[in-house]
This record gives C-alpha cells, structure tokens and sequence, in this order.
C-alpha cells in the first residue's frame, strides 16, 4: 500500500491541457473502479451465457419457468441487479469522503472489503444450491456495514460545515 503522505507532490499530479500541473482528485476510489467493474462486466456476460443456452432474449425467467432459485437465469440476473444496486451509491459516498479529505487508506480498505463481500454475495450466494449460501447474507449485511460505516465517516468529515 502507498503512504500517500510521503509521495512527494510530482508523483501525485497528473498535467493537463497546457502543462499545468493537476493533482490527483481521488485516487483510492479511482482505485477501485477497474476491479468493480471488471465483476460487473463478469456479472452481466454470465447472463448472456444463461440467454443464449436458454433461448430467452428477453425478461429475467427461463420459458417454461416459474423463476426462483432453481433458474440460473433468474439467480444470475438477481446477482448482477444486488451488484449495481449497492455498488455505484457506495462509490459515490467513497468518492465524496476522498474528496473532503478522508484517509486513503481507510477507502482502500472499505471499498477493498466491499469488493470481497459482493463476490461472496454472488458466488458464495446466490449460486449456490437454493440461492442460500453463506455468502448472501455475509455479502448483504456485511455491505450494508461497508455503506453506514462510509455515510457515517463522510458525516464526520464534514462535520464542522454544520456547526453554527
């Protein structure tokens, strides 16, 4: 991990347009962004695989099926829909306590944790018989932990904007 601290200034700085040098807004987060999205693309290419074996091209449910935890097209679609209702909100609130001045280290490890926890959710989850692995609910309230503990944090940084 890099100690942002003792990086000198020019390492940090990227230029822009006619030279000027700009630092680098909110590299923990930007961080993330390859990895998040890679199990997004992962997410989103296994629904493709389930509709193209299946010959459904539209809607969440294999034809002849009911859905449920028994239609791998159904359970894939869940997983990718719980990835992209958690993910990007919390992106943004790391991304808003990096900006107000938070530690990168602490983003690294929220967003690091949040990472492993919506594989675990999916992979160790849903796909598992019966959609109930022990993944699902350490992913889900383990994200949820990840959430408060990021709105809380950004809270605290800002606090003195409130104070009169």
């Amino acid at each position: 991990m890099v100690n942002y601290v003792s990086v000198p200034a020019e390492k940090m700085a990227t230029k822009v347009g006619l030279g000027v040098p700009m630092p680098l807004l909110a590299p923990a987060t930007a961080t993330w962004a390859a990895p998040f999205a890679a199990y997004y693309i992962f997410l989103q290419n296994r629904i493709v695989y389930h509709r193209l074996t299946s010959k459904t091209f539209i809607g969440d449910k294999k034809k002849d099926s009911e859905g449920g935890a028994e239609d791998s097209l159904y359970v894939s679609t869940r997983a990718q829909l719980n990835f992209a209702e958690n993910v990007p909100l919390i992106l943004g609130i790391a991304l808003l306590a990096e900006l107000n001045g938070a530690n990168r280290s602490y983003i690294n490890y929220a967003l690091g944790t949040l990472f492993a926890l919506r594989v675990s959710h999916a992979e160790l989850g849903l796909l598992i018989k019966n959609s109930m692995g022990p993944g699902r609910i350490v992913g889900y309230y383990g994200t949820q932990t990840v959430l408060a503990g990021l709105a809380g944090y950004a809270a605290y940084l800002i606090k003195d904007f409130w104070m009169i």
